[in-house]
C-alpha cells in the first residue's frame, strides 16, 4: 500500500472569475428587486432590476410583486 500523504496537493485556479462587473448582471434577465420606500405605514414600493436600476414603483407591495411577474421577471423583497 502507497503512502500518499507525503505529495502535496495542488488546486488549480478556478477557469473563470466573476468580475464585478459579472457581479452586477447576474440575475439581470430574470429578477426585479422590491423595497419600501418612504416613512413607515406610508409610502410605496420601489422596483429595481438586479443591477439597481429604478425601473418601476408600485403604491404597495402586492402590485408591485404583480407588476414584476407580468414582465415574467421573479421578485425579490429588500430588506
Amino acid at each position: 500500500m502507497k503512502n500518499t500523504s507525503d505529495k502535496a496537493i495542488t488546486t488549480a485556479p478556478p477557469a473563470s472569475i466573476m468580475t464585478a462587473s459579472d457581479l452586477a448582471n447576474w440575475g439581470l434577465p430574470v429578477i426585479a428587486y422590491v423595497k419600501h420606500v418612504g416613512p413607515v405605514g406610508g409610502g410605496g414600493w420601489s422596483i429595481h432590476a438586479a443591477d439597481g436600476t429604478a425601473i418601476g414603483a408600485a403604491p404597495d407591495r402586492q402590485s408591485a410583486f404583480l407588476a414584476i411577474r407580468q414582465h415574467d421577471l421573479e421578485p425579490v423583497s429588500v430588506h
